[in-house]
């Protein structure tokens, strides 16, 4: 017979499994392990508060420099890791099996990364960073450079310390809360095509700014100028992989990140630069700890019932219903938004509905099946800024009319009836006259 001192050992024993169990309940929409690959060891510690305040988060990091020759990204078909941290600006070639290639196949699987560069960036990284939609000033020497932007420092140096300002308009790429501070920015400008709809600029030079080599004189006109450098971007791939690139590194150092700052031309000093708060919240954007978007519950049916058909027949009333949530990070939210729609969909589509929602997840409306028959879908595609895609369809066939299902006497066909009563008529009249007639 169990004893209460064997009950108890058996509840400590089964408590971490229960934790674990509640803990998939709530499950996030990303793995928690990163892969942090430095070219250099110390830069570990020169840049511990950012990879502190990512560990701090729960999520889990290997450290391993570039070159290492075990490295690898995937082991039995696997991939070992969830998210990339490409802190290695200087490696001309990683170690292991890992190359440019299997860095864009990691991607492609729809993981994450971020990538630091600088003035010392090698030709793999910027390949890299072209691939993702950012390409870098083809100057190996060149840096941003901004005589009237800069950050005010007790040494009058070449103003290739920015503090830079412009940021994008998205709460959910930055957070809430408001940026107040500028962001220390040292490094390299990079240009984004404007027709790539899947790249943003997060952080972008002001109108002043130029890219060249602060230790010469400029012989020629700069190919980066203005506000088309960025120092910052994001991209969103298709597969909702999403990607940071950033051409300084120091801008996640240690320094930067508890360094005060004073824009050139203001009289307003600042005690702690915007970096802290600028990494943090581009960083949870970029691990999917906010604007990841789920849908479940996809239902349809006939009005004034509850099951799922099998196949519509014109003309039918039917309603339709989705449930869409939002992970917050800790948990998943009800998504609320008025842009949500639905197509009935054919070649093109046939029905285009705004869902309505009751403010805790459930989208649906409601619509008459069109008069033509044929296999169609219902299709649901939403794309809105910082978030990521949702896209499924459910496909379903519309069928005509049984033959026992029209109405007796269509009220459209009455003057086929008339032409039908009267052509007997006449014909009986006709033959009357013809036949009894003298």
């Amino acid at each position: 017979m169990a004893t209460p001192r064997h009950l108890l050992l058996l509840v400590l024993a089964l408590a971490p499994l229960l934790a674990a169990a509640a803990a998939t309940d709530e499950e996030g929409p990303r793995g928690r392990r990163l892969l942090v690959l430095l070219d250099d060891l110390a830069v570990r510690a020169s840049h511990s508060a950012f990879f502190g305040s990512l560990q701090a988060r729960g999520f889990d990091l290997d450290f391993r420099l570039a070159d290492d020759p075990k490295l690898s990204l995937h082991r039995y078909g696997q991939y070992l890791y969830d998210g990339l941290v490409l802190f290695a600006p200087s490696t001309p070639r990683f170690g292991g099996s890992v190359d440019q290639n299997a860095v864009l196949e990691f991607i492609d699987a729809g993981h994450d990364m971020i990538l630091a560069a600088d003035s010392s960036a090698s030709d793999l990284i910027r390949g890299i960073a072209t691939e993702c939609g950012v390409d870098f000033d083809e100057d190996s020497e060149a840096m941003v450079i901004d005589h009237i932007n800069y950050a005010v420092t007790d040494v009058d140096g070449d103003h290739t310390l920015i503090a830079g300002d412009d940021l994008i308009q998205s709460d959910v790429i930055l957070g809430s809360k408001k940026i107040e501070a500028p962001v220390l920015f040292r490094g390299i400008g990079h240009a984004v095509n404007p027709s790539n709809n899947l790249v943003l600029k997060v952080l972008s030079a002001s109108p002043s700014a130029y890219s060249a080599n602060p230790k010469t004189k400029l012989a020629s006109p700069p190919s980066l100028t203005g506000s088309a450098i960025s120092l910052v971007s994001v991209m969103q791939a298709r597969n909702n992989a999403r990607v940071l690139v950033s051409g300084s590194l120091d801008m996640f150092s240690n320094r930067f990140l508890k360094s005060g700052v004073q824009k050139a031309g203001s009289k307003k000093s600042h005690e702690k630069a915007g970096n802290e708060q600028f990494v943090t919240e581009t960083s949870k954007w970029v691990f999917h700890e906010r604007g990841h978007l789920k849908a479940v519950n996809v239902k349809h049916h006939k009005v004034g019932e509850t099951n799922e058909p099998g196949m519509y027949r014109i003309n039918d009333d039917l309603e339709y219903s989705v449930e869409i949530y939002e992970w917050s990070g800790t948990s998943w939210k009800p998504y609320v938004a008025d842009d949500v729609q639905l197509q009935f969909y054919m070649m093109s589509p046939y029905v285009l509905k705004t869902m309505s929602t009751d403010k805790k997840g459930l989208y649906s409306t409601s619509f008459k099946v069109p008069d033509v028959y044929g296999v169609f879908q219902f299709k649901v595609e939403y794309q809105r800024l910082g978030y990521t895609g949702l896209s499924f369809t459910k496909q379903i066939p519309v069928r005509p009319y049984r033959h026992n299902e029209y109405e007796r006497f269509i009220t459209s066909a009455f003057p086929y009836y008339t032409a039908s009563f009267s052509t007997m008529g006449a014909f009986f009249i006709f033959s009357f006259v013809y036949l009894y007639h003298k």
